[in-house]
């Protein structure tokens, strides 16, 4: 069941570096997560990982303007193209050298990629079948020092790009008369972005310094003339004279030069020409704050520039006036993007990866979530599967939803380093144990810190465990060696269990009985009996430091992974060793930039330092100090699976095997620093630090994997590593999987049979097809007062089959109420048969209760919502009713006067005559 599993989504990390990218209907953000890309839906409320990765940290993405494509580099300037729509790699493309910015013309035809001090543009993939998807067109010169920053002009004729030797070139798209290139000067600093005006060659510079210049220019787009062909001869000459622009035969260079001489000068008169207009300076009162990033919107001519501080500022352009300046952070912006309409704002912050979506017209937040800026810890999930509860290294407790990736509450009361979390029984608390020698319990429906447990001397919880009522907490530290116990109702200190010689480093309670399992340094595991005034059950010996112990769901079966690589399964009722796994060497480890010996030398101390079962205990997930995660047979004892977490070689210990050009007579290339101050340089951490040195300029954190957990569901896993929180599901879509096949069973059998009506025999054979397209078709062409008869003649078998379909069917189906009834009929007829089975049915059940609830969540808030208007909307024609029976009344009033006026004349008349 586990080895089809496949990555699914990344939660923890929301933005690591390199730009920012709206989808083309502006609701849509393309942000890069380490070696992958994640897309965030704004308007849905949704995050969705792509199943694909480079083998670098990605720094630059460029989207097509269709939507359709996106070109992801990586940091070593290996570029993927990828399909959005697919979400597949189509093309792999080298450009040999790290790559500063991507950008496609506007209508679509190129992209230009800038590269040191060189600028290639390239023919953009289309959408037939091609051979090379990159094919270069043509090569640009000009700038001294590394290129940063490209625009286009609307119409795709010209394109600008900017330089850190202080200078802006202006290029043809094509062999423009009157324009090949064009350099401008006037900053004092690298320039950071540059933006053409809405269909304009005019164009705006900005630079490190906070300095911001308006060039014009004398030519409008329209005003560009295609150079005229030239004979054979001229071509010759021009050739021999050395000139700027000359053809190779594979593509075409162009070569800037600075100063031209008087004779091109005079040959440039017809040419454009570019005067500057203004010059504005955003440090006004004199403070130096480096302008980091900057994003332009032509039609609202809205500036909009981030700075080192954390500080951002909204202009209008030309005019230079301040709309507002805000504070998003205390780190760096590093990327700024603009939708297409000019309302939603994105800044990427990758010092603390932080990201944010703000609608400065409301001045709100669109989206506002933040990771884990250090490693995650431990993570655990939710008793119905919806929620994912993570702590890490910052101090931070953060729940998650697995259905929308996004992270909805965060709990900074520990003052250090989070070292376990855990939900109790109930699924609304959150308990937490940390290094500041404090145990939280937080309540999620108020989002609150309601219990803080304390040990009567200051000491460093390692661990946690907490039972199944949820009413004991026990926490395991790692300095006293001792276990502290807790009531969850009082709060108070209930027992302090002491007999262990070595730190604590894992607490685990038996899921059935009440018996909690620690380990511990000292090679022993104790079972404590919680009936029994906590007195020790028994003690399992080991030979070597015990790091994790675990139980199985049945409570009948305990796993525990010891320093010597080894996984040993234990009977703890009468305290036998059932079996062993050698997992040594399935851990597979690298080798790390600085080891002075080998992967195999050092995978020899190496072991497994998070276990767990899977739903149906059939299996055992484990994980240490490496890129895999191993899935074990319990049974047979043998690896069934080895998943590679990550293929990014950003990260420290990834290689087995040292590359021999990193190599030199003095020792290895990561020695040397090679940044002298600059931002991306390389420092050498000091010894002993695995989470690499955060004094440092520069440093790679060392691939692991510290936590895992499997879903109550049995439908995914989880697993904390230094990537951020991953996670792996079943894609039964992607399998053909047949249950008890034979030769009669085809999809048209299973419609001749739905088309006669005999319902129960086309659902038992679109089951053992397996086919969840036919299954639905099957299920949902039964009419609805025929589901009783057909859940009463349904064999057991396929009764547990039907409500997994069901389940998964609740996720996406709009036909909630038919489903409803479904799910309803089958339980109620079968109900007492499924509970003699329910150990085995709980992961069925909990995954039909997931989605069950989600969409009584949904419903039960549109519904209030739908109350509160129809009450509001009865209150205010109540209100108008009260209000129309006063003003008849009034006017019935004014009639009867009126009547009496006319009565009394007309008797006044009578009299008289």
């Amino acid at each position: 069941l586990l080895s089809p599993a496949q990555f699914s989504g990344l939660l923890g990390t929301v933005y690591r570096r390199g730009n920012l990218s709206f989808t083309r209907d502006g609701s849509g953000l393309v942000s890069p997560v380490g070696n992958r890309i994640s897309l965030f839906d704004l308007k849905n409320n949704k995050c969705e990982t792509l199943p694909l990765a480079t083998r670098h940290n990605i720094t630059c993405v460029g989207l097509s303007p269709d939507g359709n494509f996106a070109i992801l580099i990586d940091e070593e300037g290996a570029a993927l193209l990828v399909s959005l729509i697919g979400k597949s790699v189509i093309h792999q493309f080298h450009f040999h050298k790290p790559v500063h910015s991507v950008s496609f013309s506007p209508d679509g035809k190129k992209f230009v990629i800038t590269k040191d001090n060189v600028v290639l543009m390239y023919h953009a993939p289309g959408r037939k079948r091609e051979f090379n998807a990159f094919v270069l067109d043509k090569t640009y010169y000009g700038p001294y020092d590394e290129t940063t920053c490209i625009d286009w002009t609307d119409d795709s004729k010209c394109f600008a790009v900017g330089s850190k030797d202080m200078s802006t070139w202006v290029f043809g798209a094509e062999r423009w008369a009157n324009l090949i290139y064009y350099s401008l000067g006037g900053h004092k600093d690298a320039i950071v972005a540059c933006f053409f005006e809405e269909n304009s060659l005019d164009l705006y510079t900005v630079s490190q310094d906070g300095a911001l210049c308006v060039w014009q220019c004398d030519t409008e787009l329209d005003g560009l003339k295609p150079m005229p062909p030239k004979g054979e001869a001229k071509e010759k000459k021009e050739k021999d004279d050395d000139e700027e622009c000359f053809e190779e035969p594979r593509c075409e260079e162009i070569r800037g030069k600075d100063n031209p001489n008087e004779k091109e000068s005079k040959e440039t008169r017809e040419k454009v020409k570019y005067s500057r207009v203004a010059k504005h300076f955003f440090n006004k009162e004199g403070d130096f704050n480096n302008l980091t990033s900057a994003a332009y919107h032509k039609k609202t001519h809205l500036l909009v520039t981030g700075f080192a501080s954390g500080i951002f500022h909204l202009h209008e352009l030309p005019d230079f006036n301040l709309i507002h300046s805000l504070s998003i952070s205390d780190q760096r912006i590093s990327s700024i993007s603009i939708n297409c309409t000019g309302d939603w704002i994105a800044f990427g912050c990758s010092g603390l990866g932080q990201l944010l979506v703000w609608e400065w017209q409301s001045e709100s937040y669109v989206l506002k979530q933040q990771g884990h800026f250090n490693s995650m810890v431990s993570v655990a999930y939710s008793p119905d599967g919806q929620y994912i509860v993570t702590g890490g290294d910052d101090a931070k407790v953060k729940v998650w939803s697995t259905s929308s990736s996004f992270c909805f509450v965060t709990f900074t009361e520990h003052t250090s380093g989070v070292t376990a979390v855990t939900f109790t029984s109930s699924g609304y608390v959150v308990v937490s144990a940390s290094l500041d020698g404090t145990v939280r319990a937080f309540d999620l429906h108020r989002y609150r810190n309601f219990r803080t447990f304390t040990s009567p001397r200051p000491t460093q919880f390692s661990c946690l465990a907490v039972d199944s009522s949820g009413e004991i907490v026990s926490a395991g530290s790692q300095d006293s060696f001792e276990i502290f116990i807790w009531s969850m109702q009082s709060g108070r200190l209930l027992d302090v269990l002491s007999g262990h010689e070595g730190p604590i480093s894992s607490l685990s309670f038996n899921p059935v009985k009440c018996v909690l399992a620690s380990a511990s340094w000292d090679k022993t595991v104790k079972l404590w009996d919680m009936l029994d005034s906590w007195r020790t059950k028994e003690t399992l010996m080991l030979n070597s430091d015990v790091l994790v112990v675990a139980f199985r769901p049945d409570g009948k079966e305990l796993a525990v992974a010891s320093l010597n690589g080894q996984i040993t399964f234990w009977d703890h009722e009468n305290a036998v060793q059932t079996g062993s796994i050698e997992g040594r060497h399935d851990l597979q480890m690298g080798r790390k930039e600085l080891d002075k010996i080998t992967a195999k030398q050092s995978a020899k101390g190496k072991s497994f330092t998070t276990l767990c079962y899977s739903a149906d205990g059939q299996s055992i997930l484990a994980g240490g100090l490496s890129k895999f995660v191993c899935i074990y047979n319990v049974k047979e004892q043998i690896l069934m699976k080895k998943f590679e977490i990550s293929c990014n070689f950003s990260l420290d210990a990834m290689e087995e095997y040292l590359d021999r050009r990193k190599m030199t007579e003095f020792g290895s290339m990561a020695l040397i620093d090679e940044g002298a101050g600059d931002e991306d340089g390389v420092a050498i951490p000091l010894p002993g630090v695995k989470r690499g040195d955060m004094s440092a300029r520069h440093f790679k954190p060392e691939i692991r994997v510290s936590c895992l957990q499997f879903s109550p569901t049995g439908r995914s896993w989880a697993a904390t590593t230094t990537e951020g929180l991953l996670i792996y599901s079943l894609d039964s879509g992607l399998m053909f999987d047949p249950f008890e096949l034979d030769v009669d069973v085809t999809p048209s059998n299973i419609r001749k049979m739905l088309h006669g009506k005999e319902y129960t025999v086309a659902i038992i054979m679109a089951f053992k097809l397996n086919e969840k397209k036919l299954i639905q078709e099957v299920i949902e062409t039964i009419p609805s007062n025929e589901v009783d008869v057909i859940c009463s003649s349904l064999p057991d078998l396929y009764v547990e089959k039907l409500l997994e379909f069901l389940a998964s069917a609740l996720e996406i189906s709009c036909h909630l109420e038919f489903y409803l009834i479904w799910a309803h009929k089958l339980l109620m007829l079968h109900g007492q048969k499924l509970k003699t089975r329910s150990e085995k049915l709980l992961p069925v059940l909990q995954f039909l209760q997931k989605s069950i609830q989600r969409h009584f969540d949904d419903v039960s808030k549109l519904c209030e919502w739908n109350i509160y208007n129809i009450k509001y909307a009865l209150a205010i024609s109540q209100q108008r009713g009260v209000k129309r029976l006063a003003d008849t009344s009034a006017e019935e009033g004014d009639m009867d006067s009126d009547s009496d006026y006319i009565m009394q004349d007309s008797h006044k008349e009578a009299f008289s005559s």
